[in-house]
């Protein structure tokens, strides 16, 4: 199975959190792109650029789209993406851990590797009282 990956973030996340997933894993098992979006971007004029670059990254078993922050600016971009392509699961709440998780778990289908980005990123929150 060959899911692709794409982030769609605010500026300054996306980029940094697959160069650290890079740094921490070697090669990534799983082609993935970050698009980050602009601060106060028209969505309508943004929408073709990050539709090409989802075609760039697009797996033969669909797209994970993970996004930062859910209801903001690039969670909506990724609902518009998953609209027009498919097929398509969208993840936010996007972190370490549930980039590290989808990259160590991508032999899984779409929606399995959705529920395991969610579980990452779940499983990665602590309290850490020491």
């Amino acid at each position: 199975m060959a899911v692709g990956i794409l982030l769609v973030t605010h500026p300054g996340v996306g980029i940094a959190l697959l160069d650290t997933a890079t740094r921490l894993l070697g090669k990534l098992p799983l082609a993935a792109l970050a698009y980050e979006l602009p601060f106060d971007a028209d969505l309508a004029a943004q929408l073709p650029r990050a539709s090409a670059m989802l075609k760039r990254v697009q797996g033969e078993d669909g797209t994970l789209l993970l996004t930062d922050v859910y209801g903001a600016s690039p969670a909506r971009l990724a609902l518009q993406l998953a609209q027009i392509a498919g097929p398509c699961r969208r993840v936010a709440g996007l972190s370490v851990p549930m980039l590290l998780r989808v990259m160590n778990y991508g032999e899984q289908g779409l929606d399995d590797l959705a529920r395991t980005a969610a579980n990452g990123g779940r499983n990665g929150v602590v309290l850490d009282d020491a």
